[in-house]
């Protein structure tokens, strides 16, 4: 992962994993909704496998 896709999980997470598939991008987007910190960390998380 390269810092300029890390600083995008943290600044805008779904726009960070809208090229891991649908799935992904969805779930960031609702996690990003209920909470940014979540979305963050879900985005992370996926970035990094």
């Amino acid at each position: 992962m390269s810092f300029g896709r890390a600083l995008l999980c943290i600044l805008f997470p779904p726009l960070a994993v809208i090229d891991q598939g649908c799935g992904s991008f969805l779930l960031v987007c609702l996690l990003t909704l209920v909470g940014w910190i979540p979305g963050v960390i879900a985005a992370l998380i996926i970035l990094k496998k």
